[in-house]
């Protein structure tokens, strides 16, 4: 449930601060954060259909994905955690 990295501010993952973030920053703050990135995943699930109509083919594409980039996908996903962080403690000062 906790990180190892608790006691260390400079260590940790992007993920691991994020979470020590949002459970202590403003509420109101975390929650625009959040939406701001439901709202860009949902332009891009639309954009993501507009090119592959079919369901079937989008759900083995995306695994697809997933397996054989799983590297890049989590950059992305730490890029993104660290993004949010940012944006939660920016507004937060």
């Amino acid at each position: 449930m906790f990180s190892n990295d608790e006691d260390d501010f400079l260590m940790g993952s992007p993920k691991s601060k994020f979470f020590d973030i949002v459970f202590n920053a403003n509420r109101s703050l975390v929650e625009q954060s959040i939406e701001g990135v439901f709202d860009k995943y949902s332009a891009m699930e639309l954009l993501l259909e507009e090119f592959v109509k079919d369901d079937n083919e989008l759900e083995y594409r995306l695994n697809e994905i997933m397996l054989e980039r799983a590297d890049e996908l989590l950059e992305r996903k730490n890029s993104l955690f660290i993004a949010a962080t940012g944006d939660v403690l920016t507004q937060h000062e």
